[in-house]
């Protein structure tokens, strides 16, 4: 099996509300370029992309950021599968993939990516010939890891056959838990890094909503609602201790999982990345994990 070297930090940026114009309204580019720059200012070194956010703006905005920074110590991961030439069908084509990396590359201004990911599994491409052609461009330095995101188990071994894949990027938050169950052992086993996305389930575990609010959570029954509020609430308690937000603690907890290899909220604004950072002061007890891990513990 390849030696797996990829080095991640536990706190990143998620990039989809820079650029992101096809997926948020009343995005505005100024505070996309302030997003980034103050995340890099801020220490946090791994920003997280893909093509579809904005189709290539997130990359470029990101790209100009990183002129004014010290290219060695950032992280960009990116990722592609949305084929422009055919309708944004899923693509992951050897072809197709390696012209993506090229033409990210283009837009991210630099010569090497430091993740790629496939964005989404197509129905008809064999996984190990995709990730086969993405090990074509690690060997000549055009990315440095091998990634996968929203892929089934199945499709997971199937990219891995021949133990190439380095990172795993799927759903998973402290209400949305299926991964620990689905994934984490075989990406143990495997020495694969995993990084979740939606870590603050849409703004849900920001402890910003009550009771009303759950028209906006139609996933969840009544009662998961009712617990996840109650819950929050005790995190808040928690958070409290350490002069910390609801937010914070949540990602705190992220954090200190062994089993999460960085953790990438997104954000909008400057403020919120600010926000974010201050999680990685938030030094949990070992009763304090496990409270927060109980307290979730039916999702």
């Amino acid at each position: 099996m390849a030696e797996k070297q990829i080095q991640i930090p536990k706190l990143g940026l998620g990039t989809n509300k820079v650029g992101g114009h096809n997926l948020f309204d009343n995005l505005k580019d100024e505070n996309g370029y302030e997003v980034v720059r103050q995340a890099l200012d801020d220490g946090i070194e791994l920003l997280d992309t893909a093509y579809m956010y904005g189709k290539g703006r997130s990359e470029e905005i990101i790209g100009d950021v990183l002129q004014d920074y010290d290219r060695s110590k950032v992280i960009i991961a990116t990722k592609a599968a949305q084929d422009p030439q055919n309708n944004m069908e899923l693509n992951n084509s050897p072809e197709f993939l390696k012209q993506s990396v090229d033409d990210a590359l283009k837009r991210l201004k630099t010569d090497y990516i430091d993740i790629f990911y496939i964005h989404f599994p197509d129905e008809k491409t064999p996984k190990y010939e995709a990730v086969a052609a993405l090990n074509e461009l690690k060997k000549s330095g055009k990315i440095k890891a091998i990634g996968v995101s929203n892929f089934s188990l199945d499709q997971i071994k199937e990219a891995n056959r021949d133990g190439l894949v380095d990172v795993v990027e799927d759903n998973y938050s402290l209400v949305h838990r299926d991964a620990e169950k689905n994934l984490w052992p075989y990406l143990k086993a495997e020495n694969i890094a995993f990084v979740p996305y939606f870590p603050l389930a849409s703004g849900l575990l920001t402890g910003k909503y009550s009771m009303d609010a759950h028209d906006k959570f139609k996933n969840f029954s009544d009662e998961q609602f009712k617990n996840i509020i109650d819950a929050l609430a005790e995190v808040k308690a928690i958070g409290e201790k350490h002069d910390a937000t609801v937010a914070q603690t949540i990602l705190a907890w992220y954090i200190a999982n062994p089993m999460i290899s960085t953790v990438i909220p997104g954000a909008r604004l400057a403020k919120q990345v600010v926000a974010n950072a201050g999680s990685l002061k938030v030094q949990l007890s070992d009763d304090e994990y496990k409270k927060i891990d109980s307290l979730f513990g039916e999702f």
